[in-house]
């Protein structure tokens, strides 16, 4: 381990998580109604999803249906279906049912003439939102539906193993643990937590913030730079003050829509990356263990605050993250893979031209890491045009610093690198962001695509407009 590098060991995003994979191809089960599917897995503790025509009394048959079974139900939750029109979606948690009564509820249900489809699922640790249960390939669709990622953390958060600089630290722990629990007990639209900071935690930060604002000059790139101050004047950001995360996500919503919610810790990369494609940054708010300054084994508030959080107002760099959490929505693992390397090697450790020619510093693992960001520009490593061929497919280690990095021209030019990327992606529809609603919508359909050309077109017209304005004075 380097002692002088603060995020070596593990970086944000971690491995490929699977999303929803609990949707099992189920036997049928015979019906009187032919329009209804039913297929199941007996489980102890399962969660029936079915969808229905809506009409008078419809939730009353269900219900009646369950009650027949001598089911015992724990929650009920519906909205408007996906898969249905004018119809809703139902998500039933039983709790305790025998494989026999489980059966015998499914069939009821799939009996019943206003129901359309009918899956029993495995019980997912701790199911949050009922969108997690739609689909087999589930994704976010609304911001809330991040709630579902509170305690999906791989590692580290409140525990730590035992080569952390804190784990013999009793009082270190407490504290780490304490401040978890606000990000386990975080739902979306709930004011950020509000960290009481000690002196022992701002005198970290102080050692930290003043040798990475010396190493800054001449190796940090211009946004940086430029951000920076304005954090220091907006934010609270100085050597005796760790600033709120409250404070900096209202100032990144001003500058480019981004907001910042705290995580107990790392998540894998796709829950990490989805959260992108709402301009949505999960923030640790722990600090690393005083007795080493300058080396963690995992993100912390440094990493965050001095690594990520600048350049996230900078409309360029927002938008280059917006498009990898949007090209992540329902990728196949080996597709995250490639997301998280081009994340690795761009948002984490990339280097970028200037306008003058000179190679300068963007990535939050290297400028948060006083090491790192003299070692990156030092000569000694290798430094590789960011491209689609090389970047996605070129190994890393996550234990030292990295023997290679990848420079990009501009932040345009990488957004358009993962747009390319995007396009080769094997994915069966298209997506979008609506910024009104801070909801994904997934183009499927006539109504939806006009409705997104309409708006194109509105655009379209007032920037004509400006254009004629302009070019008239």
């Amino acid at each position: 381990m380097l002692e002088d590098n603060t995020v070596q060991h593990k970086s944000h995003i971690f491995e490929a998580g699977m999303g929803l994979s609990s949707v099992k191809s189920l036997e049928k089960v015979s019906s009187r109604s032919e329009n209804a599917e039913c297929n199941i897995i007996p489980k102890k503790r399962a969660t029936l999803f079915f969808s229905i025509t809506d009409q008078v009394g419809a939730l009353d048959k269900c219900l009646q249906a369950l009650k027949i079974a001598d089911v015992s139900l724990t929650r009920i939750e519906s909205r408007p279906s996906k898969t249905v029109d004018l119809g809703y979606d139902f998500f039933v948690d039983l709790s305790e049912a025998d494989a026999e009564q489980i059966q015998y509820a499914v069939g009821n249900i799939t009996k019943l003439d206003i129901v359309r489809q009918v899956n029993l699922v495995e019980n997912i640790q701790n199911p949050k939102n009922i969108s997690e249960l739609a689909n087999d390939v589930w994704f976010p669709r609304k911001k809330r539906d991040l709630d579902t990622f509170a305690e999906k953390v791989l590692e580290m958060g409140e525990d730590l193993p035992s080569d952390h600089p804190g784990a013999l630290d009793p009082e270190y722990r407490k504290r780490r643990y304490d401040i978890t629990q606000f990000a386990k007990q975080y739902k979306s639209g709930q004011k950020l937590p509000h960290i009481e900071y000690t002196q022992s935690e701002k005198d970290t930060w102080k050692v930290i913030y003043n040798a990475l604002k010396e190493a800054y000059k001449g190796r940090a790139c211009a946004e940086h730079l430029h951000i920076l101050p304005l954090l220091e004047k907006n934010c609270g950001y100085s050597p005796d003050n760790i600033p709120q995360i409250e404070d900096i996500s209202n100032f990144l919503k001003d500058c480019t829509g981004f907001t910042l919610r705290p995580v107990m810790g790392l998540l894998t990369s796709r829950d990490f990356l989805n959260a992108f494609a709402f301009r949505v940054f999960h923030s640790t708010q722990y600090i690393r263990h005083h007795s080493k300054p300058f080396y963690t084994p995992e993100p912390d508030v440094c990493h965050e605050l001095l690594g990520h959080a600048p350049l996230l107002a900078d409309p360029d760099f927002a938008e280059f993250c917006h498009e990898i959490g949007l090209a992540s929505l329902g990728a196949s693992d080996e597709d995250i893979n490639k997301l998280a390397t081009i994340f690795w090697f761009t948002v984490e450790f990339g280097l970028c031209k200037e306008k003058d020619g000179s190679i300068r510093a963007y990535g939050a693992g290297v400028l948060s890491s006083k090491g790192e960001l003299e070692y990156a520009l030092s000569g000694e490593p290798e430094l590789k045009p960011l491209s689609l061929t090389d970047t996605p497919c070129q190994s890393y280690p996550i234990t030292k610093y990295q023997p290679v990095y990848f420079v990009a021209e501009s932040f345009k030019s990488a957004t358009n690198l993962v747009r390319q990327f995007a396009a080769t992606i094997d994915r069966k529809f298209d997506v979008r962001y609506n910024p009104y609603t801070e909801t994904i919508e997934v183009l499927d359909n006539k109504n939806k695509i006009n409705q997104f050309a309409l708006e194109i077109k509105n655009n379209m017209q007032i920037l004509t407009s400006a254009l004629l304005r302009t070019a008239s004075q």
